[in-house]
């Protein structure tokens, strides 16, 4: 098992785990604060002789993905926020067609292009769809680099084992921020799982005609049905994908909640509270689709105060409201347009809440 650890940009890492996880086949188009990972996959994509595209627009780098995987390779596009809204129509085609890949958001401040500034406010976005349809998108969002790369490296896997887009949702301080990390190995192609679904295929199969992906139905009962088992196989990954971290929330006097970034500022204003003598938790959502509802409910049967912390005007909280539901009050403190919050200002809002000033 390799323990060496190595130094890159949470940018880099991604795209490093991508190549190792057996990625074949790349689509991006430049965006700050992602402009690492497609540099970094033009030159390692090519030196190992799989594709690397740079598309003319994010629209048509989401098409290409959506091509790729069809045909079988293991496709993956990454941009920033705005890049992300121009890639969604073909996203929930993808979700549509059943077609696994893996779409990268190193967010940004915004709305509009915004500013390129680490930011949260993408969180509606990645967990209701984004798109247009009935659809979700597994979303995992890393809080170091080593995360960055363990959770690329997986979310090949998981696409694949339940044939849908997964997105990694990091912000742009996670991507430019550089930590060591243990790489994961580097798959053989050759030992990747192979699929029987993929377009012209008829191998191992009893069909006359070539397999044939669209995410088009024109019979209203028979898109619905479609829709529906897709809902069935959601509710699997509900049951076995829900990720979080609870770290001393069982007799806190308050418990923070955050994610990304974010969660790093709480686990420093939890550092300073303990010093001060105040009980401080942390809750930390890995899986935004599908959220930990059942688990933060539990801490929030307890009746003591959440704090919600992220850098949006308020999306997570919404989430944080709906798993507590009144059982326990639910504060807010967000920053916007790239601004992050800091572990004094978390610390001094929790005394505030707290009645401790």
């Amino acid at each position: 098992m390799n323990t060496e650890k190595v130094l890159m940009k949470g940018n880099e890492a991604i795209a490093e785990a991508a190549i190792r996880a057996g990625c074949t086949a790349y689509f991006g188009y430049p965006i700050t604060p992602q402009n690492e990972i497609p540099a970094y996959m033009s030159h390692h994509m090519l030196e190992r002789g799989r594709i690397f595209i740079q598309a003319e627009s994010e629209i048509a780098a989401m098409v290409m993905v959506f091509g790729a995987a069809s045909a079988g390779a293991r496709a993956m596009t990454s941009s920033s926020s705005p890049g992300i809204s121009l890639k969604q129509e073909c996203i929930s085609y993808a979700a549509g067609a059943d077609v696994p890949c893996v779409v990268v958001n190193v967010s940004r401040g915004g709305p509009g292009l915004g500013s390129i500034s680490p930011a949260q406010g993408d969180y509606f976005q990645a967990t209701r769809g984004g798109g247009h349809g009935d659809y979700h998108t597994l979303v995992l969002a890393p809080k170091s680099i080593q995360e960055c790369a363990d959770f690329t490296y997986e979310a090949f896997d998981l696409a694949e084992k339940y044939r849908m887009p997964v997105l990694i949702l990091a912000d742009g301080m996670i991507g430019q921020m550089a930590e060591g990390l243990v790489l994961p190995k580097m798959r053989e192609l050759k030992d990747l799982p192979k699929k029987d679904w993929v377009a012209g295929n008829r191998a191992k199969t009893k069909r006359t005609s070539n397999i044939h992906i669209t995410s088009i139905n024109l019979d209203p009962a028979e898109l619905e049905a479609k829709t529906k088992a897709r809902f069935e196989r959601y509710e699997i990954i509900k049951k076995n994908e829900i990720r979080y971290e609870e770290v001393d929330c069982k007799d806190a006097e308050i418990t923070l909640v955050a994610y990304g970034t974010s969660a790093r500022v709480c686990m420093g204003a939890k550092n300073i509270a303990e010093k001060a003598g105040i009980k401080i938790g942390l809750f930390r959502p890995i899986s935004l689709w599908p959220f930990p509802y059942e688990a933060l409910g539990k801490i929030g049967a307890r009746g003591k105060p959440i704090l919600t912390v992220e850098m949006s005007l308020g999306q997570l909280v919404d989430d944080v409201r709906l798993s507590v539901m009144d059982k326990s009050p639910v504060h807010f403190l967000g920053h916007t347009g790239g601004v992050i919050p800091t572990e004094e200002e978390v610390f001094e809002q929790a005394k505030k809440i707290l009645g401790k000033v």
